[in-house]
């Protein structure tokens, strides 16, 4: 199932929410979104109709198993590329957030994957010499250890 950024937006938010008190509210989600009260409305009745969400009119919203699971996923893309802006890039937090948000929503998951790797390695090889190598992965040319 494909989803628009906006409702994946929404599945974030509703999860960030949930993990804090339980459930969320309509209110709850209008306020961290920003957005009138119709459109959380409208974006809850997409999400009931994909099965991501539990909800009925004046009534608590929690996430159905898949929408937990695709909120998770979304999350996750978004802390790995807000790490890669701030660690790697050294750009600001707020406008790292802005961007991950923004690139949460179309980056492939083996894409993705690549990136985890990268990150993992920058922090081991913190001196330079940073490549990925066809069949090898990344490699690292200039180790502490090699010092």
């Amino acid at each position: 199932m494909k989803l628009s950024s906006s409702l994946e937006d929404y599945l974030e938010t509703i999860q960030s929410i949930v993990v804090i008190k339980g459930a969320a509210r309509a209110s709850d989600i209008a306020r961290l979104r920003n957005v009138a009260a119709s459109s959380v409305t409208s974006a809850l009745k997409n999400l009931v109709k994909n099965g991501l969400v539990n909800h009925a009119p004046y009534d608590l919203v929690t996430l159905t198993p898949e929408g937990d699971r695709l909120a998770s996923v979304i999350a996750r893309k978004h802390t790995v590329f807000k790490e890669f802006f701030v660690s790697v890039l050294g750009v600001n937090v707020k406008t790292a957030d802005e961007c991950a948000c923004r690139m949460e929503h179309i980056i492939p998951d083996d894409v993705l994957e690549r990136l985890v790797e990268y990150l993992s390695f920058a922090k081991a090889c913190q001196y330079g010499g940073r490549r990925w190598v066809n069949g090898q992965g990344f490699v690292c040319d200039h180790r502490e250890d090699k010092l």
